[in-house]
């Protein structure tokens, strides 16, 4: 395989995706040549322009919808579907031929994401395709658009990151990786989005970042997508006299982001529309929705505007007369934002567990709890002892902390233009550290909020080559499997269960950890289901630990992993012992392998990724 030319950077995002590059060549230590690639897309039918940003969208036309030629890109003449900014826009008013947030379905446990399942509530009529399949064309559009403006520099032969959420659990991350494959990336590595913002920053700062942080700091990275929060903490520590950063913990998989931000906008509308006598039905509400997304990203990105005016178009023969007509106003999106999703907590606020009505749609499973800010106390609280473990930073963290206790704090993610959403959570942050004698923490700068991911993740291919400063870290959570406990059964009880440690936490790209002591038997030819645990707070736990009692907060349950062995050479219903194994390969995905004894043969153990579809 040739040697790279470029770095290559995609942030596949639920609302956004973009692409960076650096020029390996023309960049040398701190200083690097780096830009963002203007990405052709359909803006309108038979129009295509070169667009910072594409839109996560696609749209299924009908068959006689369009004339010929109106889906033609410079690459293509035989595409059937759109993606990026006309699929957005068209979509907005036809949303069930939309396929919106394929990434939150990517990750969602409760489906199957191989199968046609989108737009969720598409008529039978109107064609659909796997969460998967919607990645796919995402990631696939990214690499033509790359072709055809470098010919000379063929995608295939470019090292490429593909940035996910932290809190991407293994089977997310594995379908992830999977899409790019089918979409062409032969050369491709996974990276946290929290940490392609921090990478972003330090490129951004051209070797000042050491002026701005210090050994000790502790660097809170609060990024808030279209469909996810995603909270990390990464340390700052010395070795060998330089500066080297840590990512020390990321927080629990949370879908709550820009799109339940327009949903919430959507229902204020409504409420405001059903006031004046207008009642919108469920497809309007729908559209409503798409329109509140653009309208809030015009108000938070434009301070100027004071109102966006919003038009719904009716379903019936008198499109224009059938039409709802209203605005969002700055007010409006200030008051639902800021208050529904970024409200002023105490430090000991924990999420609250019943349903907000109005915040679950297309079945995906929403947080309950809207406000970011009770999250965050909840991710600082759960790691208040991470500190502990942690050489050099001990003395960080004082006794009776009752939460850790950041030093900066990084933002990313669009919603950020808003300088009041950067306030609150600030002010918000300090004050829990002022009621704990601490020193406030300070705001790192100067991130593109839309384009830090994408640019960050290329820099990231830069710096895996040895040209500058790394996050470390690993895997940011321990992997268990649950095994059956030896006690006698007990009428109407479950038999209790013990996690063994087959993943510690902090595995690097590469790497593979030992093998366990515990043996499992699988009967040859029959799949066998293990239940599936991670923990972002048990650093210490090996290889082998087995627990017979974890606290809720310690263990979170994950989707099953299925082993089959095949029938080859072996008697159908024979039992074989195997150990399981695990690595995290080079692309950054965790692999389990049931591997028998006495045998140097090895099975990979899938990830469940079909959700409760048989159930």
């Amino acid at each position: 395989m040739s040697e790279a030319r470029y770095a290559i950077g995609i942030d596949l995002g639920t609302t956004h995706s973009a692409v960076s590059y650096v020029d390996l060549a023309a960049s040398d230590g701190e200083k690097t040549s780096q830009r963002v690639l203007p990405i052709a897309q359909l803006t309108a039918p038979g129009a295509v322009e070169d667009l910072d940003l594409l839109p996560s969208f696609l749209y299924l036309p009908h068959a006689s919808e369009l004339a010929p030629g109106d889906l033609n890109l410079p690459w293509s003449a035989a595409r059937d579907f759109a993606v990026g900014e006309m699929a957005r826009s068209r979509g907005a008013g036809t949303p069930i031929r939309l396929v919106s947030s394929a990434k939150s379905w990517l990750c969602h446990p409760g489906v199957d994401r191989r199968a046609a399942i989108l737009p969720a509530d598409a008529p039978p009529e109107v064609p659909r395709v796997s969460p998967l399949e919607a990645s796919v064309r995402y990631l696939t559009h990214l690499r033509e658009a790359w072709d055809q403006a470098h010919p000379d520099a063929p995608f295939g032969e470019q090292d490429v990151t593909v940035t996910i959420p932290a809190s991407f659990d293994p089977a997310a991350r594995e379908l992830t990786a999977e899409a790019a494959a089918a979409a062409g990336y032969a050369r491709m590595t996974l990276l946290e989005e929290p940490q392609a913002a921090l990478y972003s920053w330090i490129q951004k700062s051209a070797g000042q970042w050491r002026k701005q942080v210090k050994v000790g700091d502790i660097i809170l990275v609060v990024d808030v997508g279209g469909g996810t929060t995603d909270l990390s903490l990464i340390a700052v520590i010395e070795r060998d006299g330089n500066l080297e950063l840590h990512r020390i913990a990321v927080g629990d998989h949370i879908l709550l982001g820009g799109d339940n931000m327009d949903l919430a906008l959507a229902h204020v509308v409504a409420r405001k529309l059903a006031a004046q006598g207008t009642q919108a039905d469920p497809w309007q509400l729908r559209a409503l929705t798409y329109a509140c997304r653009a309208a809030k990203e015009t108000l938070l990105t434009d301070p100027a505007t004071e109102s966006v005016p919003l038009v719904v178009p009716s379903r019936g023969a008198k499109l224009i007369g059938g039409s709802i007509r209203t605005e969002l106003t700055r007010a409006e999106l200030t008051q639902t934002i800021l208050e529904g999703f970024f409200p002023q907590v105490d430090a000991a606020a924990r999420p609250v567990t019943r349903a907000r009505a109005g915040l679950t749609q297309l079945g995906l499973p929403y947080a309950q709890d809207a406000a970011i800010t009770r999250h965050l106390a909840a991710f600082l609280g759960r790691q208040a002892g991470a500190l502990a473990e942690i050489e050099g930073l001990q003395a960080m963290q004082p006794d009776g902390a009752s939460f850790l206790r950041p030093t900066a704090v990084l933002f990313n993610g669009g919603v950020f233009k808003s300088g009041l959403l950067v306030e609150r959570i600030l002010q918000t942050l300090n004050g829990w550290l002022a009621a704990e004698g601490a020193a406030p923490a300070r705001l790192l700068d100067g991130a593109e909020l839309d384009l830090a991911v994408a640019r960050g993740a290329a820099y990231y291919g830069y710096v895996r080559r040895g040209k500058g400063v790394r996050i470390r870290g690993g895997t940011a959570r321990a992997y268990y499997v649950a095994v059956e406990s030896s006690m006698p059964a007990v009428p109407g009880f479950e038999p209790p269960i013990q996690a063994l440690c087959v993943a510690p936490f902090g595995m690097e790209e590469g790497t593979e950890a030992e093998l366990p002591p515990q043996e499992f038997g699988l009967v040859v030819g029959e799949p066998v289901h293990f239940r599936f645990f991670g923990s972002s707070v048990r650093r210490q736990d090996q290889v082998g630990t087995l627990l017979d009692f974890w606290g809720p907060e310690e263990l979170q349950e994950l989707e099953e992993i299925q082993a089959t062995l095949p029938a080859e050479g072996r008697t159908a219903g024979e039992v074989v012992p195997v150990r399981l194994h695990a690595r995290v390969t080079e692309a950054g995905t965790l692999e389990l392998e049931a591997v028998p004894r006495a045998s140097g043969e090895r099975w990979k153990v899938q990830f469940d990724v079909r959700g409760n579809a048989d159930a």
